[in-house]
């Protein structure tokens, strides 16, 4: 049976160059067109090698939050302790307040505050990226409590909904023009919350 012709394009830079569009532009301004000028691609190219314009989302999306919870696994796992890697999170996330891919903003966030209440498989995947960066900050939590960290008495689970709206909130300030001072003094009130009673 002979063999299909070889795929002539890098699909993994292919595949950023579209994340970079949905980060920008969002999903909804992100037309066919310019995901398809932007990854050189053809539309037939695209439609045969990604899917549509959600499938190409739904990969885009993954791919960023596997990366990103790839990341920030390996940097609890490997800091000193729970609270030292969510101070160190939120104040570097400050720091950047400063660079044009922090205002950018985080591709999930974004997309939540886009497509979070849809029906759809972005919106679900959406909703399930929330999810696992929740799921992160409640594994920091639970270890700071058995570490004697945080209060037992802290609802880990409630702190961890918290956090989550502290970093979304942190990224849309930096993302509406914070400067890093700024953003430093709004990451210092959310890690308030976390301190031992």
């Amino acid at each position: 049976m002979p063999r299909g012709r070889p795929i002539a394009f890098n699909q993994s830079e292919a595949l950023n160059a579209a994340m970079q569009v949905f980060w920008a532009r969002g999903y909804d301004a992100a037309s066919t067109r310019v995901l398809q000028e932007a990854m050189h691609l053809s539309r037939s190219s695209l439609y045969q090698h990604f899917g549509n314009k959600e499938t190409l989302f739904v990969r885009c999306l993954d791919q960023y939050r596997e990366n990103l919870l790839r990341r920030l696994e390996r940097r609890l796992d490997e800091a000193p302790s729970a609270m030292v890697f969510l101070r160190e999170l939120f104040l570097d996330t400050a720091e950047s307040a400063a660079s044009d891919r922090a205002r950018l903003g985080c591709l999930i966030f974004n997309s939540a505050t886009e497509l979070g209440y849809r029906q759809d498989l972005p919106g679900e995947r959406t909703r399930l990226s929330v999810a696992r960066i929740t799921a992160l900050f409640g594994r920091a939590l639970r270890r700071a409590q058995a570490s004697g960290e945080l209060d037992p008495r802290q609802d880990t689970a409630a702190l961890a909904d918290f956090l989550t709206l502290g970093m979304a909130g942190l990224r849309t300030l930096i993302k509406a023009g914070a400067d890093p001072e700024r953003a430093r003094a709004a990451a210092h009130c959310i890690l308030q919350a976390c301190r031992k009673a």
